[in-house]
């Protein structure tokens, strides 16, 4: 099959050709719900633009559409238009010309808009100290957790304690390939490198395969960790449309073709923020897609095992050997998240080259935690079943909370995972964050996880806080809602 046949209808790069004119119907489809949000309608659709433009979509030398043709295609004003377009061009994003119409810049690279440049991820861990927290998803530590470390006794072995190997303990190296091949993925200790969490793990991969300008692709909405990572390095996150199954994959494909990305970095697995669990035939074709384009695929492993029903489903990298897929997993979901030990499983000449990187960065993690977590993991299955037993409790909980403080919101069930994707009626999510710290709790909206297009109709809310104050900050939020609803 040539790579013409694969490019399906639906683009995700909506060029007629590099350089040419974008069409206002295609690009009003692109823009997403650009309109619900803070400020005039003219930021907010050169924001949506520009994250297009961010996003790899867009590229240097694409003339955008006329003011009047895109003004009716989005049913706004052509003055919005025109200074939508002037704010771009007041970033360098654009370049506008009499009688050549309004081009995307070609130093898109250097050109990210100020408002962009601080890292999402930050707002997720600025909850107020005297408010309430529902911000962060980080689970109480389990009582067998407690026991274990209570009861933890490491042989003090003067050469294991002197260990500096920045892939991580010979032994500890050894056990996570163990449990890789206990579920069904075929792996070996060269290729396991220890991390201190995941987000190191993700970190160490953007920095080894990313360099400015690349195209990273993922979810529309994804894990801030992963999207500040890749613009650290002056690469592009482009974001592929996520729905009730996860990625969309004949998108995927699509962006593959028109993008030549350098990495996929998927969520498959009780994603984080929409909780979503894709089918065994997406997941199938993902990895089918890694072994076809030769482009490799990051899996975040690390809620796969927070499963309420009991479904875990296998790596991407057991569905597909050949392929190039890098697993990501830790400790943190159901186990202790303090404790700080994650690792990927890659292969072995990618692990080497990591291992080298990893010694530019911290140099090792920690031998006594590395030792406690050898502990942990013998337990491993019963601390994921305690873990997931607890955390659906809670979901229902919140579930019920919602229906009586805020039953026009929108829910999913989860089937696991450690938070909820709730979809407000109408307003901005992020303008009901800030009436809701005025409140005293925290909660992030849509945007602090948003790829390219921006969303800003939802509110992710966790439900690992106990159940008191999980109460007392649902109350809150209704309360802040119903505030700000009155308003609009």
């Amino acid at each position: 099959m040539t790579t013409a046949e694969r490019a399906n209808e639906r683009l995700v790069d909506h060029r007629v050709a590099l350089g040419g004119t974008v069409e206002a119907s295609r690009l009003a489809g692109r823009l997403g719900r650009w309109a619900h949000g803070d400020g005039t309608l003219t930021v907010r659709l050169a924001q949506a633009i520009a994250a297009l433009i961010e996003g790899g979509e867009l590229r240097p030398g694409d003339r955008l559409p006329a003011e009047r043709a895109l003004a009716g295609a989005i049913a706004v004003s052509r003055g919005t238009v025109v200074a939508a377009y002037g704010l771009l061009s007041d970033d360098e994003l654009v370049e506008r010309r009499q009688g050549s119409g309004t081009r995307v810049a070609g130093h898109i690279g250097a050109a990210v808009p100020t408002r962009e440049r601080t890292a999402r991820g930050e707002s997720l861990f600025s909850a107020s100290p005297s408010g309430i927290d529902l911000l962060r998803a980080v689970p109480a530590m389990p009582q067998l957790v407690i026991d274990l470390v209570r009861a933890h006794t490491p042989t003090l072995d003067p050469v294991t304690l002197a260990e500096t190997d920045p892939a991580g303990l010979p032994v500890l190296r050894s056990r996570l390939a163990t449990l890789f091949e206990e579920e069904g993925t075929p792996a070996t200790a060269a290729q396991i490198l220890v991390t201190h969490g995941a987000q190191q793990a993700i970190s160490l991969v953007v920095d080894e395969l990313v360099s400015p300008g690349d195209v990273v692709l993922t979810e529309s909405v994804t894990w801030p960790g992963l999207a500040d990572s890749v613009r650290r390095r002056g690469g592009r996150v482009h974001g592929v449309t996520i729905g009730p199954d996860g990625i969309d994959v004949d998108e995927l494909e699509a962006a593959i073709v028109a993008l030549r990305p350098v990495l996929i970095a998927v969520n498959p697995h009780h994603h984080n923020p929409t909780g979503t669990r894709m089918p065994g035939p997406a997941r199938q074709r993902v990895a089918d897609l890694s072994a076809e384009y030769g482009v490799p695929v990051l899996e975040d492993r690390v809620l796969a095992h927070v499963s309420f029903d009991g479904v875990v489903p296998p790596t991407l990298a057991a569905l597909r050997p050949d392929a190039p897929v890098i697993v990501v997993d830790s400790l943190s979901k159901w186990s202790w998240s303090g404790l700080r030990i994650g690792w990927l499983r890659a292969d072995p000449v990618l692990v080497r080259r990591l291992r080298g990187v990893r010694q530019l960065v911290d140099q090792s993690t920690s031998v006594p935690a590395q030792l406690l977590a050898l502990d942990l993991l013998d337990e491993a299955r019963a601390l994921r079943l305690a873990t997931s037993q607890t955390h659906a409790v809670a979901s229902a909980h919140l579930l019920r909370l919602l229906e009586e403080h805020l039953p026009d919101w929108e829910a999913a069930p989860p089937r696991g995972g450690l938070t909820l994707w709730a979809r407000l009626p109408v307003g901005s999510a992020t303008a009901l964050a800030r009436m809701a710290a005025m409140r005293g709790v925290s909660v992030a909206g849509g945007t602090e996880f948003t790829a390219s297009v921006i969303y800003d109709d939802h509110i992710r809310v966790p439900y690992t806080a106990p159940e008191s104050v999980l109460e007392e900050g649902v109350g809150r939020l209704g309360e802040a809602w119903r505030d700000y609803r009155s308003q609009l």
